[in-house]
């Protein structure tokens, strides 16, 4: 087995840490899903300016706790995506793939949240939050702990530091709040984890121009395993924004992250599903006896206006016994045209875009184009590589409240057959 850090593997290391030396503005906690990127309130309108009806913001305010002294708040969060119907049209040889996918109702998603600060030594900002399925699932259990988070500013140098359970800093897909995204589900899977335990360090730089994370990950506890063989990740996050006009209107937005993926047990695995949270895996390696992998991933999100472009890439080197050594890779673009011409708000604290906020009273319409590609076959190893495209349409009808329709055309080569599946996906979310 070879344990041996490689030479390009290194060096990325330490360009990822040298950007985090940088000169820095203190960073804010990273929000949750129903908040909105620094600058963009006056795009927030109020509850009863939409045809569509919900809860007021006073009424639900009622939940939230502040203390007078200010040594203790509480704010409560909601994530509702109830209402997903997916169905599934395969042909012969993707039925012999991976056997018959059948149309289902589901559940998908709802968390539970509570966030705020409180005074202990110093000022401690947390996050909790609990969730019935959902998109970061970590067990088979359909409830887990989702995130497990505190976070307190050591300073302008160093930033922010994090304790607990929560993201790694790695793949726009996952940093990204996943009822923000234009596609309704991720594709790059195979490559990232939902939440681990650990503590990383994190900050904005150049007038918020720029932002860097970087993060030590063990997840032990969660595992069945020692802590030496629990899977150690490291992984670091750059992002920088070259274009800004319009306040916030049009952007460019470019990120590279690393993240060497620690063995969990000595096994290293890749599969994923076809954008679809019901279906089957379809790319899968099996446990491959291994030590570790280096990720690299690549980022860019173009937005004028009421159109955007999103684009991301993620190559993986393997590690493993056994002769050869594997690299997997997988990418996707997703275009996105708002036709009511509403824009999706940048958060530059967090380094990812958020929301459509609806200016209309009958919401705002998203138009919406995906073409994807994941390969985990090479060097004997056939995991498959999977060809897909995805057009759709969201109806964010309130500030809260979005409504989708997907249409997916997926291409599966494994196992020496080329199979076709095509899916339908509907889904309604609200978020508070």
């Amino acid at each position: 087995m070879r344990t041996g850090v490689r030479p390009r593997a290194a060096a990325r290391v330490v360009s990822l840490l040298a950007a985090a030396q940088l000169a820095a503005a203190p960073a804010r906690a990273q929000s949750v899903e129903a908040d909105v990127a620094e600058g963009s309130g006056h795009l927030v309108k109020d509850t009863t300016h939409y045809v569509v009806p919900e809860p007021s913001d006073r009424l639900l305010g009622r939940l939230n706790i502040d203390d007078e002294k200010d040594r203790f708040s509480f704010k409560f969060g909601l994530a509702l995506l109830a209402g997903d119907y997916t169905t599934f049209e395969q042909d012969a040889e993707s039925r012999a793939q991976v056997g018959l996918q059948g149309d289902e109702f589901e559940a998908r998603s709802l968390r539970l949240m509570g966030r705020g600060h409180f005074e202990l030594w110093r000022r401690w900002d947390y996050q909790l939050s609990y969730e019935y399925k959902g998109f970061d699932q970590s067990s088979t259990a359909d409830w887990n702990a989702t995130d497990i988070k505190f976070s307190t500013a050591l300073g302008s140098r160093l930033g922010k530091l994090t304790l607990g359970k929560f993201k790694e800093p790695h793949v726009y897909e996952m940093v990204g709040d996943a009822a923000n995204l234009p596609q309704p589900e991720r594709w790059l899977s195979p490559f990232f984890v939902s939440r681990s335990v650990g503590v990383q360090l994190s900050n904005t730089v150049l007038d918020q121009r720029a932002t860097w994370a970087v993060g030590y990950f063990n997840d032990w506890l969660m595992k069945d395993v020692s802590y030496s063989k629990g899977g150690q990740d490291v992984a670091g996050r750059v992002t920088a924004l070259p274009f800004w006009q319009d306040d916030g209107a049009s952007y460019l937005h470019l990120a590279a992250s690393l993240r060497r993926y620690g063995a969990v047990d000595d096994e290293l695995r890749y599969r994923g599903r076809p954008a679809s949270n019901v279906a089957d895996y379809y790319v899968d390696t099996g446990r491959l006896p291994g030590d570790h992998a280096w990720h690299t991933a690549l980022e860019a999100l173009l937005s004028v206006r009421g159109a955007s472009l999103l684009a991301e890439y993620v190559r993986a080197d393997l590690s493993i016994d056994g002769p050869g050594e594997p690299v997997f890779d997988g990418y996707y673009l997703t275009g996105s045209w708002v036709l009511t011409g509403e824009h999706r708000p940048y958060d530059r604290k967090a380094g990812y875009a958020r929301r459509i906020l609806p200016q209309g009273r009958w919401g705002a319409v998203e138009l919406i184009g995906r073409y994807g590609r994941v390969d985990t076959t090479d060097e004997g190893i056939d995991g498959g590589v999977m060809d897909g495209w995805w057009a759709g349409v969201n109806w964010w009808a309130t500030n809260r409240f979005k409504a989708s329709v997907t249409y997916g055309n997926i291409d599966l080569d494994r196992l020496e057959l080329v199979g076709n599946t095509q899916t339908f996906l509907a889904r309604m979310q609200w978020i508070y």
